[in-house]
């Protein structure tokens, strides 16, 4: 179907668009602190389909299961090691691959389990609990607290959504690029509504992000300056370079930590589009942070980009797939012991889906984050465990950093 800029405008007016999976006006906070290391979370909200992303070809079940997504090899992914492959989106980081600064952990997930709502999977995310309602400030944020010295750096504040990661009792400061769409509260409202259960959403707002990606000015003379009030735009294509650069600029000075969160990952419909171009995006932010740091920096500094869920093994009929379970966390800088695919395989076959649909996860992602805090800053396991990652077990050290 073709979208253009006035059916754009029309079908916003009547829908809205899915904050949740793609929030379009996106912050990016900085806590200072008196460790040397540098800490980059990104939150790829929507739901990154970890098989398509490092496709796990050796698996003799893949074949059938996906049809036209994740041919490994043969469709032009890059081998790894001999059972992954890394999708054609993600190629331009194959050179911190060989270099040891790229790695993935595999079948990880938060303790969320069976609604496969965006939005509840991002807060458990972001607030580290094992359950909704577990706490009202973010895990970032909870390990600034059980550190000394740690103070709010002076940024600007510009943009409405906020980083619930970072909320909470240690200072911090915040900064955002101008949207691309700037939402009104009617077309919130009525997105938190009304998404979760409509595929139409999804498609409609992939399409909708496709065209803030391009250098587009909605209420141009095509589109004879109508003004819908629900939606203003004003695309900026390049936003999340424009974020890595800002972020890689205060990293070089006191800042140690930075989060941010990356859209378009929600991929029901026309997945080998929409994937490749967010997956473009994860890699263009992460060489983005990789020259704003410089090799200085960045030899001291871990990415971690982690995301509510995964996606269902199989296809569905709109060449996509929808919400699953388990998933995949992205690890790159010079800090990171890279150049593999961690964690335990757990097998396509069906016996070993869980509910015989997602892939089984197999680690909490939140152990892999909290040996990335006891490694990166020194904070202690006990705080970890309790406070930062309340009732999380660590279990054994993966070995993520050099």
């Amino acid at each position: 179907m073709h979208l253009t800029r006035r059916s754009l405008l029309t079908r916003s007016a009547l829908l809205g668009c899915s904050l949740a999976a793609s929030p379009l006006v996106t912050p990016v906070s900085f806590a200072a602190a008196p460790w040397d290391t540098r800490l980059v979370v990104i939150i790829l909200r929507g739901g990154m389909d970890a098989l398509d992303a490092v496709q796990p070809y050796g698996d003799p079940s893949l074949a059938g299961l996906r049809q036209t997504l994740s041919g490994g090899p043969q469709a032009g992914a890059a081998d790894l090691d001999g059972f992954y492959a890394l999708h054609p989106g993600l190629a331009p980081l194959l050179p911190l691959w060989r270099a040891g600064e790229l790695g993935f952990v595999q079948a990880v997930s938060t303790p969320y389990r069976d609604r496969r709502s965006h939005f509840d999977g991002q807060d458990i995310l972001e607030a580290g609990t094992a359950a909704l309602g577990g706490a009202r400030d973010g895990w970032l944020n909870r390990l600034l607290q059980q550190m000394p010295g740690v103070e709010a750096r002076t940024a600007f504040a510009i943009g409405q959504e906020r980083m619930l990661l970072l909320d909470g009792a240690a200072p911090v400061s915040h900064w955002a690029p101008g949207a691309g769409l700037a939402m009104s509260p009617q077309a919130e409202r009525l997105a938190g509504l009304l998404m979760e259960e409509d595929p139409l959403f999804h498609n409609a707002l992939n399409e909708a992000l496709e065209l803030t990606r391009q250098d587009l000015t909605l209420g141009s003379e095509e589109d004879g300056g109508g003004d819908s009030g629900m939606m203003q735009a004003a695309p900026r294509a390049r936003a999340h370079t424009e974020i890595a650069a800002y972020a890689a600029e205060q990293l070089r000075g006191d800042t140690r930590i930075a989060a941010f969160s990356i859209n378009g990952w929600d991929t029901h419909y026309r997945q080998a589009n929409g994937l490749k171009s967010a997956l473009g995006r994860l890699s263009e932010t992460v060489l983005k942070l990789r020259s704003g740091l410089g090799d200085g920096i960045w030899g001291k500094t871990a990415v971690a980009a982690v995301t509510e869920f995964g996606r269902t093994v199989r296809e569905n009929g709109t060449g996509g797939t929808d919400h699953g379970t388990g998933g995949a966390m992205l690890l790159a800088g010079g800090a990171i012991r890279g150049g593999r695919v961690l964690g335990r395989w757990p097998g396509l076959a069906e016996a070993d889906l869980y509910e015989r649909r997602d892939l089984m996860p197999t680690a909490d992602v939140r152990q892999h984050l909290a040996w990335l805090m006891h490694g990166l800053a020194g904070a202690r396991k006990t705080d970890l465990e309790t406070t930062v990652f309340p009732g999380l077990a660590m279990a054994e050290d993966p070995g993520l950093l050099l």
